[in-house]
C-alpha cells in the first residue's frame, strides 16, 4: 500500500509540470519574452500562451502602458540664478518594438534622465530667470523632440514632456515678490494721484460754474430790482400827482431800511452791529449817492481821448 502511494506521488510530480508547465498567460497591455535555451524565440501577446516544457522559458515581461518619469534638474539661468526644474516625461513601449525595448536598453529610466539633464542644462542657461517661466513650453518641447529621436531606436515612444515646476532659491523668490510689490505700490500711487487730480479739477470746474451761475443770478436779481423800481416810480408818479422821482427813491430806501431791520431782528444768531443812526439820515444818504453818481457821470463825459487835445496856437 505504501509503495502504491509513493508511485502515485511520483506520477503526479511528473504529470503536473507536464500539464501546467507549457501554459502561461499574459496580461492586457503587456508582453512576455519567450526564450529557448537563452535565445530569443518570440513575443507572447496578451491571453493564453503555450511554451515547450523544460525547453522554453519566459525571460521577462514588458509593460506597454504609458508611464511617467519625473526628473529634477538643478541648473542656472543666464543671470546666474540657480533653479530646480522638474520635468515630467510620459513614455511607453511600442508594441512592434518590444524586442528592442527589452534587449537594447538595460535601464530606460536612467537613459531618459540623462537626456533630460542634457537638454535642460543646454537650454536654461541661455534664458533669464524672468523668461524661464514664460519659455518653459519651449524647454519641454526641446526635451520631447530630443528624447523622441533617441528613444525610438530603443523601442520607446515619448508621449509628452512637461515642465511642471521651476523652483528658484527662497531668497530669490522673496526678492522677486518684493520687486513685484514695489511695482504694484508705484502703480497704485500713480493711479491715486491721478484720481486726486481729477477730483480737484472737477471740483474747481464745479466751483467756477457755481460762481458763474451765482454771478448771473445776482445780475438777474439786480436787473429785476431795477425794472421793478422803474415800474414803481412810474406807477407812483401816475398815482400821486406832483411826486418826483426823488420822493419815490426816498420812499423805497425807507422801505428797504425797515425790511433790513426786520430781517436782522428775526435772526436769533445775528452778529450785525448797528451804529447810532436815525431814519432821517436816509435823505442825506440818498443825496450822497446822487451826488456821487452825478460826479462820476460828469467825469466820464469830460474825459478827452488821448491824442485829441487841441494844439496851442503859435
Amino acid at each position: 500500500m505504501e509503495g502504491a502511494l509513493i508511485a502515485f506521488g511520483v506520477l503526479m510530480l511528473v504529470i503536473i509540470p507536464l500539464f501546467f508547465g507549457p501554459v502561461f498567460t499574459v496580461n492586457q497591455q503587456s508582453a512576455a519574452i519567450v526564450q529557448r535555451f537563452g535565445r530569443f524565440i518570440r513575443v507572447a501577446h496578451p491571453g493564453l500562451n503555450f511554451k515547450l516544457p523544460f525547453v522554453e522559458s519566459i525571460a521577462g515581461r514588458v509593460n506597454l502602458r504609458v508611464q511617467q518619469l519625473d526628473v529634477q534638474v538643478e541648473t542656472k539661468t543666464e543671470d546666474n540664478v540657480f533653479v530646480h526644474v522638474i520635468v515630467a516625461v510620459q513614455y511607453h513601449v511600442l508594441p512592434e518594438k518590444v524586442y528592442d525595448a527589452f534587449y537594447k536598453l538595460a535601464n530606460a529610466h536612467m537613459q531618459i534622465t540623462a537626456f533630460v539633464f542634457d537638454v535642460v542644462r543646454a537650454r536654461v542657461p541661455r534664458i533669464k530667470l524672468d523668461d524661464v517661466f514664460e519659455k518653459k513650453d519651449e524647454v519641454a518641447d526641446a526635451v520631447k523632440n530630443e528624447l523622441s529621436h533617441v528613444m525610438y531606436d530603443f523601442g520607446y515612444a515619448i508621449v509628452k514632456a512637461l515642465v511642471t515646476d521651476i523652483n528658484p532659491d527662497q531668497k530669490v523668490k522673496d526678492a522677486m515678490n518684493e520687486i513685484n510689490a514695489a511695482q504694484r505700490l508705484r502703480v497704485a500711487a500713480t493711479e491715486k494721484g491721478e484720481a486726486e487730480r481729477i477730483l480737484k479739477v472737477k471740483a474747481a470746474e464745479a466751483e467756477a460754474q457755481s460762481k458763474a451761475l451765482q454771478g448771473k443770478g445776482i445780475a438777474d436779481q439786480r436787473r429785476a430790482i431795477v425794472d421793478g423800481l422803474r415800474e414803481s416810480v412810474d406807477d407812483f408818479q401816475k398815482s400821486v400827482p406832483g411826486a418826483t422821482a426823488q420822493d419815490v427813491m426816498n420812499l423805497v430806501l425807507m422801505t428797504q431800511y425797515f425790511d433790513t431791520l426786520k430781517e436782522i431782528g428775526a435772526s436769533a444768531h445775528s452778529n450785525t452791529i448797528l451804529i447810532p443812526h436815525s431814519p432821517g439820515n436816509l435823505t442825506e444818504l440818498s443825496d450822497q449817492m446822487r451826488n456821487a453818481m452825478m460826479t462820476a457821470d460828469l467825469a466820464t463825459h469830460s474825459r478827452v481821448p488821448f491824442g485829441n487835445h487841441p494844439h496851442p496856437k503859435a
